[in-house]
């Protein structure tokens, strides 16, 4: 039987991601006042970084451009904690203007106390550039 109370929970703690993930992508620093004392953001290929900030500057070396496509958000509650986790594409444009859409990932937001504990990010961008892709792969 569903749980009828899982959308009201859902709701607030999705709301407040996809606020985060706003002000993070647009670099605004009012996405630091979500993020607990101690908060880890570890990016595909184990790369850490400590302020959302650092993640836009990382990625400006990556992509000319990048934007995520959100397809689905899944919430798991324990007792203590929440993970928040949201799939679906990235596309943009790679360094030398080349468009890519259909790039895969997964964000996985731990929070605590009403706040981002930890972020985890993965996506295909490292397999497409290490297999030479600059598109999505053919299905």
């Amino acid at each position: 039987m569903p749980d009828s109370h899982a959308p009201i929970i859902a709701a607030p703690l999705i709301a407040m991601v996809q606020r985060f993930i706003a002000l993070s992508m647009a670099g605004d620093p009012a996405s630091e006042a979500m993020l607990a004392p101690g908060f880890t953001l570890v990016f595909t290929g184990g790369r850490r970084f400590a302020r959302p900030g650092e993640i836009g500057a990382f990625n400006a070396t990556r992509y000319a451009s990048v934007a995520k496509r959100i397809h689905r958000w899944d919430v798991s509650v324990s007792e203590d904690e929440t993970v928040v986790t949201c799939t679906g594409e990235l596309y943009g444009a790679w360094p030398d203007g080349t468009a890519f859409d259909g790039n895969r990932f997964l964000d996985r937001f731990l929070l605590k106390g009403g706040l981002i504990v930890r972020m985890d990010v993965w996506n295909d961008s490292a397999e497409w550039i290490l297999d030479g892709h600059r598109a999505a792969p053919p299905t």
